[in-house]
């Protein structure tokens, strides 16, 4: 890797990462070709984010070569480790972790992952779970009095969600996890994803790059093989969550169903204001406190401008 590339760092200092522009990036996949459709690049687009088919070739075209290398390597050492025992262990699934801001992008980078991945020859089982799940229901939020800090550490079921990778991780046939809804703004009782021994198995979330909670030995961020963290400038991510507060406030929130129905009858200043203090009370605090601070600990940083495109890439050096 050439000199120039080495990175001087989130702050001015050296960092264990290598740094690429984009144009560098994209020159890594010049001759891989694009195995998803514009009409499938525009269904996995999150609200707000204008995914286009450049940011695709250029970006997460890479990246999934990238990943499948680092599966595929993955494999090989665990042939090699249970030929040294003299076992005959079965492949483990290939852990990968995508971590982020609300609103910074990573659910749309992890559903583009999941279908990239999938049509690489040696890992076509790729499933995608999502950290919403472990949330503790809205009842128990209450209880505990942390619903206003939905989206924190706290907030979640870790355990639980600990055990869940552990099982996918040790090649368990099946494996149930929770079912959150977004319109009901909860745990929905009694649905469950299930999850069957896959080739990859993605965990997207605000906090999956979090160390061990005090008294623990062990968080679930220990089980995966490949770590994703997506970054942008806060101002940049306060403004994209606002436009896609005014989105759903258009949207998904007229439909009376909808935990924020309450907030479909407000004009555009009115929306706009209360955008800003839920990001102002809990989505920023959060970032600040708990999800920017993880960002050293991502294999692969990749970095937004303010148009949501990515511009550079910081890889952990091997």
């Amino acid at each position: 890797m050439p000199e120039s590339l080495m990175s001087h760092g989130f702050n001015g200092h050296s960092t264990p990462f290598v740094e690429l522009d984009r144009a560098a990036w994209a020159a890594l996949g010049p001759t891989m070709p694009l195995p998803l459709r514009e009409t499938e690049i525009v269904q996995l687009r999150g609200i707000g984010e204008p995914l286009e088919l450049s940011e695709v070739t250029d970006v997460y075209l890479p990246l999934s070569r990238l990943l499948n290398l680092y599966a595929a390597g993955a494999s090989q050492l665990h042939r090699a480790t249970s030929d040294f025992l003299g076992e005959r262990a079965k492949r483990t699934p290939f852990v990968i972790g995508v971590a982020g801001s609300v609103a910074v992008g990573k659910s749309t980078i992890a559903r583009l992952l999941r279908e990239l991945l999938a049509r690489w020859e040696d890992t076509p089982r790729v499933e995608l779970v999502t950290t919403d799940g472990f949330l503790f229901p809205n009842a128990e939020l209450e209880r505990r009095g942390l619903m206003e800090r939905k989206g924190f550490p706290e907030s979640y079921d870790r355990r639980a969600l600990l055990r869940f990778v552990s099982a996918v991780k040790s090649g368990a046939e099946e494996v149930r996890a929770p079912f959150y809804s977004h319109l009901s703004y909860d745990i929905v009782p009694d649905a469950q994803i299930v999850v069957r021994q896959p080739d990859i198995l993605i965990v997207e979330g605000l906090n999956v790059l979090q160390p061990p909670a005090k008294g623990h030995g062990l968080s679930v961020s220990d089980l995966f093989d490949f770590t994703v963290y997506v970054d942008a400038r806060t101002s940049d991510i306060a403004r994209w969550y606002e436009e896609r507060f005014l989105k759903l406030q258009r949207g998904a929130f007229s439909n009376p169903n909808s935990y924020f129905h309450r907030y479909a009858s407000l004009d555009e200043e009115q929306a706009r204001t209360r955008a800003r203090e839920i990001w102002a009370s809990i989505n920023e605090p959060n970032l600040l406190q708990n999800v920017r601070p993880t960002r050293s600990r991502a294999t692969l940083v990749l970095r937004k401008d303010s148009n949501h495109a990515v511009s550079t890439v910081l890889l952990r050096k091997v």
